[in-house]
């Protein structure tokens, strides 16, 4: 459980949404607080720095918002993010600093910290992706069971309860995934691990390691 807790996984003070991480000690259970955390922080940020548009949305004045996107509130979109043609942001979400969403890229209820790019045909749904993680064309981060069951966490031979419904992925700092990957329910993978593209990808991924096709697992080096 230690390896799971925020602290070891993601750098909070690389996301604007650092305070909302500061009141748990797991990551998924930021996911049902993000709506309402963003309709507070919006309310607070500068007029200065960032646009508010329709209900709840707050643009940063230097995102780069292509007019052919939706956004849906409640959603933040933070400094120098590029927001591409085509890309679908459903509410409750926030997109960091420098991060990418591209091209038929759909975001729901989720975190994207700083530098994260989902820039091709991504699904994102109830996941938080960590700093400088990135995911390959076609990724999707999966968040409901096929039988609408509660979403667990398998490490170790155990299962951790959620009691979350809807629960896709937590991405760690610097992770990588893939081209055409699919995480199920309730995956994480720690900091600085890599998954190989057209991987399946079910449990827990320690930190610095390699997923590679038919789960096989070895070390970075």
């Amino acid at each position: 459980m230690q390896s799971l807790r925020i602290e070891n996984l993601l750098d909070i003070r690389k996301s604007i949404s650092f305070s909302l991480f500061q009141k748990f000690k797991f990551p998924w259970e930021v996911l049902s607080e993000i709506k309402n955390y963003i309709v507070d922080l919006g309310n607070s940020l500068s007029q200065s720095e960032f646009i508010k548009k329709g209900d709840d949305i707050w643009i940063s004045k230097s995102a780069n918002v292509s007019g052919n996107c939706f956004i849906k509130g409640p959603a933040i979109i933070d400094s120098n993010s590029e927001i591409r043609f085509g890309s679908f942001i459903r509410g409750s979400v926030i997109v960091g600093k420098n991060c990418v969403v591209g091209n038929s890229t759909e975001l729901k209820n989720c975190i994207l910290f700083d530098n994260v790019q989902t820039p091709h045909f991504n699904y994102v749904g109830d996941s938080i992706l960590g700093f400088r993680s990135h995911i390959g064309a076609g990724v999707v981060l999966s968040n409901v069971k096929s039988d609408k069951s509660d979403v667990s966490i398998r490490i170790d031979d155990k299962k951790i309860q959620t009691n979350l419904r809807k629960f896709g992925a937590i991405l760690a700092d610097f992770v990588e995934i893939g081209c055409n990957s699919v995480l199920n329910p309730g995956s994480i993978i720690g900091r600085n691990s890599t998954v190989y593209p057209l991987t399946m990808v079910r449990g827990v991924l320690e930190e610095n390691k390699i997923m590679k096709n038919g789960n096989i697992i070895v070390d970075k080096i």
